[in-house]
């Protein structure tokens, strides 16, 4: 269901010309007619708009609905043991697709009317809570408790509105105040009135198809005295919001028929002013739009704006201006279309608002790129020879750039170097009427790629297509790394997503493929997000013997090593992931070719701590969890130290998979800058990690130690700065070239969060980033592997000369 405040079911009028009353449709059980469409109990109250209470009835049904002898009545959200149940009755009908409206009390606040209502009662119901139920009789009801109301077959619907409210179907609704209502979203029926009913501007409408204020129709329609700019305003709220316009005129460009079902309209006589966009989309609910590109149109309704994910302050998602509870009249059909505009947004991104919404803020499309695209919201507009940035997802959506030649990487994407350095040319494309070509990064869309800005959620402004240029495929592969010498140790850090032994043998295929092939069977492999033996199955499972037994079997049957494993089973749902898959970090590695120290006593609560012997550090357990207790660590993967040696030197590597980046603020949303939250955890992690380096380094310089794993953050991070200070490790991503700095792609920005770190102290190292997932569609997971060939330190330079000397003079002697 769209969680929204905004409001649907719409209201038939007559015309001389064309006019098409767009109704809801029939829906099934519970209710499959009749029922309770909105509730506003702050009528006259301080800061309402509208001077009385009402209720709204809607009929989804096909055929009328005759109420002589209903009721509408409603009890106090505080209903006590003596409290009684208020009736107003009601004598009509409801239209089949039509509304019916209830004036209840006044009161002393307000400057708006209600439209002409359909029935009037007395009743002063409250603003923030109550129940409201619309009953087959004018007998009040008896029934105080949502079981005993249930079970009384006299109440068609019932509603519940405010938090605190006991008589309600299901969860009560949100709290609506003074100047909001609870309105049913789509006119959905589910029982349930938190999930049906959202909160937003009162909107009431009579079985006229009258709003506040209104009269009967014009049976002759003309342009209002609104257009499209002047709902669309020159901030990103229209300053009509709530408000209901009157014959808004423009052209239909195209219109949708799934999902969030609607049309966009643009206005063929723009102003000069390029802050105020010149379309708009209008939402029909589950209708099916029935005009067509090209028709010349009025259209009346409610102005609303619709927050993906919903209106709560915690969602940093910006809005999509629309027009609901719309009436259109066709005047004619067959016309042109405006030109489609070539998006060119300017370099900058966002303004800021010192961490504060910019909602507010007018619009600077010169300066900032996501002011651009607001300021073009619902027109119609086209990109050339658009090259894709982020690859086709399983919803059909690609990312593209409207601004080819910024930050380019080798491979066709598009590079993220710094929070100040956004990339404002992206743009999410998802399927319109056209359905653009499954791609990957670096794939061209040669010619015009055309359709409507709008904006979304998981992305921000969005371009729903209506044409999609012609696919020409850019022509990257998966990479492969060369093999290592016999001298150097391969690490590598692999995060597998979430794979489990309940997985397809396709996915463990794919994976393995790539630890043989791609990486060239890497001595050791540090592995994040391996799950339980039965995957999302949440029965209390921790054991994850046959995931991996499956993979290294996979990897042996596709040419490479018979791997062993080494991991601890965490506590039950305390390391975060997916709910029941007990995620963790691991190391595979191979044994003919270096050997792993175990030490017992490593559980899910023992700390690993660092021990002198013979002079030289280890480890109190191998492998051993990094200070699991800490809160640093809690629902989050704990690092994963293991003690290897390789040509008898000693090699600390610990695997990590630091706290993901769930909850940060959008960086595309109202709130700028916005706040990354989920760095707080993460720095944390980082200072304790950083200090388990210093440990084995105050025991022992010259310890070998490669930090490997998912970081879960930027390269440019604070956290990954944190781990890099004193300089006792170094991030290898920043030894590459800017442009090959990543390893993941997130809504069309190639960035990294996984990351391999090693002691300075080892100058001998081949690093490589392998692409194989990231760009393409088709993955087998949503990160690269990378991987780094080191010749690990004796922990005497002088020595290491030598050592190395004779390594190279034997690795190139002729093999017997």
């Amino acid at each position: 269901m769209r969680p929204s405040p905004l409001r649907v079911g719409l209201a038939a009028t007559a015309a001389s010309a064309v006019t098409l009353a767009l109704a809801a449709p029939a829906f099934a059980a519970p209710s499959p007619d009749a029922l309770i469409a909105e509730v506003y109990g702050g009528g006259g109250n301080s800061g309402a708009t509208l001077k009385q209470d009402f209720v709204e009835l809607a009929n989804r049904g096909a055929s009328a609905v005759a109420v002589d002898g209903w009721s509408v009545q409603y009890l106090p959200a505080s209903a006590s043991a003596a409290s009684t149940w208020q009736v107003t009755p009601l004598t009509g009908s409801i239209a089949p697709g039509g509304r019916f409206l209830v004036a209840e009390s006044k009161g002393a606040g307000g400057t708006v009317d209600l439209p002409a209502p359909d029935a009037t009662g007395t009743i002063a119901m409250g603003g923030t809570g109550g129940t409201v139920a619309l009953v087959t009789g004018t007998t009040a009801l008896t029934c105080k408790t949502a079981a005993d109301c249930a079970a009384d077959t006299r109440v068609r619907d019932l509603v519940g509105y405010g938090t605190s409210t006991v008589v309600r179907e299901g969860t009560p609704t949100a709290n609506p105040g003074n100047a909001t209502s609870v309105a049913r979203t789509a006119l959905a029926d589910t029982d349930d009135n938190a999930a049906d009913f959202a909160v937003g501007a009162p909107t009431p409408v009579n079985a006229k198809g009258e709003g506040p204020g209104g009269t009967d129709p014009d049976p002759d329609p003309g342009p209002g005295d609104k257009r499209i700019r002047d709902v669309q305003g020159t901030t990103r709220i229209s300053p009509l919001l709530g408000r209901r316009v009157t014959g808004v005129p423009g052209v239909v460009t195209a219109t949708r028929a799934v999902g969030d079902r609607g049309f966009w309209v643009q206005d063929t006589a723009p102003d000069d002013d390029p802050r105020t966009s010149e379309g708009v989309f209008v939402y029909t609910g589950d209708l099916t739009p029935t005009v067509e590109p090209g028709d010349d149109v009025l259209v009346s309704g409610t102005v609303a704006e619709y927050r993906p994910a919903g209106d709560a302050a915690s969602n940093s998602n910006q809005t999509l201006t629309e027009i609901t509870n719309a009436t259109v009249t066709v005047r004619s059909r067959g016309n042109a279309l405006p030109a489609p505009e070539v998006l060119r947004p300017p370099a900058g991104y966002l303004p800021t608002a010192g961490g504060g919404s910019i909602e507010a803020l007018p619009l600077d499309p010169a300066t900032y790129g996501q002011d651009y695209f607001e300021s073009r919201e619902g027109m119609y507009v086209q990109v050339d020879d658009a090259r894709v940035t982020g690859p086709t997802n399983r919803f059909g959506e690609t990312w593209i750039t409207t601004l080819p030649d910024q930050n380019p990487t080798a491979r066709g994407g598009t590079i993220y170097l710094g929070y100040d350095q956004p990339n404002s040319g992206r743009i999410k494309v998802k399927p319109g009427a056209a359905t653009p070509v499954t791609s990957n990064v670096g794939d061209v869309w040669r010619g015009a790629t055309v359709g409507n800005v709008e904006y979304t959620n998981f992305g921000g402004y969005t371009l729903a297509t209506k044409t999609v240029g012609e696919h020409v495929p850019g022509g990257i592969q998966p990479e492969r790394t060369d093999a290592q010498r016999g001298y150097e140790l391969t690490v590598a850090t692999y995060n597998v997503e979430n794979l489990a032994a309940t997985n397809d043998q396709v996915k463990f295929d794919r994976l393995a493929a790539a630890v043989v092939r791609n990486l060239a069977s890497p001595d050791v492999v540090v592995l994040e997000e391996i799950q339980d033996d039965n995957g999302a199955v949440d029965d209390g499972t921790v054991t994850a013997d046959r995931t991996f037994a499956r993979f290294t079997d996979a990897i042996a049957a596709a040419g490479g090593p018979r791997y062993q494993w080494r991991q601890i089973d965490p506590a039950n749902k305390q390391d975060g992931g997916e709910p029941g898959g007990n995620i963790r970090v691991a190391f595979l590695f191979n044994p003919a070719r270096v050997s792993f120290v175990d030490r017992a006593g490593g559980d899910a609560t023992t700390p690993v701590s660092v021990v002198k012997q013979r002079g030289r550090a280890a480890l109190s357990v191998s492998p051993g969890r990094i200070a699991p207790a800490d809160p640093a660590w809690d629902s989050s993967r704990k690092p994963l130290a293991g003690e290897f040696t390789f040509r008898g030197r000693t090699v600390f590597v610990v695997a990590n998979h630091f706290n993901s980046k769930g909850g940060d603020q959008a960086m595309h949303g109202r709130y700028q800058e916005p706040v990354r939250g989920s760095e707080v955890q993460r720095a944390q992690q980082a200072a304790l990690l950083k200090g388990f380096v210093d440990q084995v380094k105050a025991v022992d310089k010259g310890a070998n130690i490669v930090l490997a794993g998912d970081i879960n953050d930027y390269q440019f991070s604070p956290v990954v700065k944190t781990l890099t200070a004193g300089g006792q490790v170094v991030a290898l991503m920043d030894t590459l070239p800017a442009a090959e700095r990543y390893s993941y792609v997130f809504e069309g920005n190639s960035q990294t969060l996984d990351h391999i770190l090693i002691s300075s102290n080892i100058t001998r190292y081949r690093y490589d980033v392998v692409h194989v997932n990231a760009e393409f569609a088709d993955q087998a997971s949503d990160h690269d592997p990378q991987v780094v060939k080191l010749r690990p330190s004796t922990g005497n330079k002088n020595v290491d000369k030598v050592v190395f000397l004779l390594e190279d003079v034997l690795e190139y002697l002729p093999k017997p």
